[in-house]
């Protein structure tokens, strides 16, 4: 059956004269204006004069084909669940492994590792900078004997492992490569991910070490030593996630991210790395927020974006290097301190976003995570809001259940023509890293957070519990507290290995890895060696350091 769109506009107009006139006259519509969580307006009704373009084969398509629409699987959820991994770890490696087992005795389906400040940032434990941070915000892996601990009882080719490392991902994924090898289990088994997106950490989250040009070839060396030896590792989660926490909007999310993505792709591909030999390993990571219909149709929009362009921009021939395969969590920043049990709710819509518009894997927040690292209780709930989403909402039993909706098929079409918009602007300044060197990125970042608080504070945009609906005396829940004696035994830990390993061996690796790193060759060989002498985090990062120095950072106004 075909639709006569002008039928369809004629009779739209008359509704509007007649029932909605009519409507708005005796019960007039609310005084907010109707936007998106973005700011884009939406409208009262849509119908197919809003999607007149549509092409099914060419912008749906089916599941497990492009331009992956739908999914990129062709019996996505009725054929595995998406992994479910909670982001866990906090004081020493001891605490993080009782909740990692934990976890996966509650259901946990893949590991998801919050490092510490100081082990984000290169820095042993017992550097005067990381005084006071030790296992604040994550565990504090100062060696490969931190990591041997970490995995105590959790076979490591039986599980998949996330990693949240950015600036020093090549040695968190060596600690984790020799720790198979010591488990027995060779390198080609094992599964999981290391963040490893330095571009991002420039423009909104702030744990860089290296400038941008060394901090590539570590990304690029780590795929080239992994599309050999790690085949199954995901070598870069391209993160959009925490440009969404920093204040952008859904389409600079998606605009952003893929954007780096393709600076990682051109970087290896110039490093004379063949596409569909690194291109099927790569990874992203979404933030699901509260606007469901928006967040749906963004992760529609960035799975066919993403297909597009390395269909047509980068040639690549293999299906495989066409999928955007992606991890999502939900929103941290949509977290209120303000009766913290709300954000059980934000989390549920959140999470069924990210269900409906096909994610890998997830990660759901606790309800005190504005307030402090989750409690046991906290992230159970959380963890379960997952398996009910999974088991009994039923949105798992279909494939992309709101396709076709008019309203979902809009949104994802402007969603990807507007990403695509800024894509070419970022071309313009020459790519991703001269578009974050010249504030490009960080401005329309920093305007777009502005925009969204000001509609906080005047109280446009409501925030339940925070600016209406307040409670008054609200009673403080209990809340997970790092002892200050961690960072005490952290650095006894630390000063007894120092001591009992063979530090003439650990002194000669890391001169050799200074070496390489003065050439052309790949580090990843140097960073495993050092790494199986127990050379520390920090002292590895030193030695790079050393030839590589550090990255100061523009002031942006």
């Amino acid at each position: 059956m075909t639709t006569d769109l002008k039928q369809v506009g004629g009779a739209k107009k008359a509704w509007e004269e007649g029932p909605v006139a009519k409507a708005v006259a005796r019960f007039p519509e609310r005084k907010e204006e109707f936007l998106t969580l973005s700011g884009t307006p939406v409208d009262r009704l849509y119908t197919p004069l809003d999607t007149a373009d549509f092409d099914y084969e060419q912008d749906l398509g089916f599941p497990g084909q492009y331009p992956f629409t739908r999914g990129i699987q062709p019996t996505m959820y009725r054929g595995r669940l998406w992994t479910m991994r909670q982001y866990a770890g906090f004081g020493t490696a001891e605490e993080s492994n009782e909740r990692y087992k934990y976890l996966l005795d509650q259901g946990q389906t893949g590991l998801s590792i919050a490092f510490d400040l100081p082990t984000q940032i290169g820095y042993d434990s017992s550097h005067p900078l990381a005084h006071g941070e030790v296992g604040k915000v994550g565990v504090a892996i100062d060696s490969l004997a931190d990591m041997e601990v970490l995995f105590s009882g959790i076979p490591l080719d039986k599980v998949s492992t996330s990693m949240t490392i950015n600036a020093p991902a090549a040695i968190l994924l060596a600690m984790y490569i020799v720790l198979a090898e010591k488990q027995g289990v060779p390198s080609d088994k094992l599964a999981g991910t290391i963040q490893n997106d330095i571009l991002k950490e420039y423009v909104a989250r702030g744990t860089y070490i290296f400038p941008p040009k060394p901090s590539m070839r570590l990304i690029t060396d780590i795929f080239e030593y992994c599309s050999d030896k790690v085949p199954k590792w995901n070598t870069i989660s391209i993160s959009g996630y925490h440009i969404r926490e920093a204040g952008c909007t859904a389409v600079q999310e998606v605009a952003f991210t893929l954007a780096d993505g393709i600076a990682y792709v051109e970087a290896a591909v110039e490093a004379g790395l063949d596409v569909d030999d690194f291109a099927p390993r790569l990874s992203f990571f979404f933030n699901a927020q509260m606007d469901l219909l928006e967040e749906v149709a963004k992760f529609r929009a960035a799975r066919r974006l993403w297909a597009r362009i390395m269909k047509n921009r980068f040639g690549a021939k293999n299906p495989r290097s066409l999928k955007l395969r992606f991890h999502t969590q939900t929103a941290g920043c949509a977290l209120t301190a303000q009766q913290p049990d709300n954000n059980i709710i934000r989390v549920t819509l959140q999470a069924l976003a990210a269900a409906l518009g096909g994610t890998q894997s997830l990660h759901t927040n606790s309800r005190d995570e504005a307030l402090s690292l989750p409690t046991q209780d906290s992230v159970t709930i959380a963890l379960r809001t997952q398996q009910i989403i999974a088991h009994e909402s039923g949105v798992a039993s279909t494939i992309d259940p709101l396709a076709g909706s008019y309203v979902i098929e809009a949104m994802t079409n402007r969603i990807e023509d507007e990403a695509m918009d800024y894509i070419k602007t970022i071309d313009e300044f020459g790519g991703a890293v001269s578009a974050i060197e010249q504030g490009f990125i960080q401005r329309e970042i920093q305007e777009s957070a502005y925009a969204y608080q000001q509609a906080v504070e005047s109280g446009e945009r409501i925030v339940v519990g925070v600016n209406k609906f307040q409670v008054a005396d609200e009673q403080a829940p209990e809340l997970l507290k790092v002892k200050p004696e961690v960072e005490a035994r952290q650095k006894a830990k630390l000063e007894n290995l120092r001591q009992q390993r063979d530090n003439a061996k650990v002194q000669s690796t890391l001169q050799q890895l200074s070496k390489t790193a003065q050439g052309d060759d790949n580090l990843m060989p140097g960073i495993i060696e050092a790494v199986r002498t127990y050379a520390t985090l920090g002292e590895i990062c030193d030695a790079l350091r050393q030839v590589f120095g550090e990255y100061e950072p523009s002031v942006i106004f």
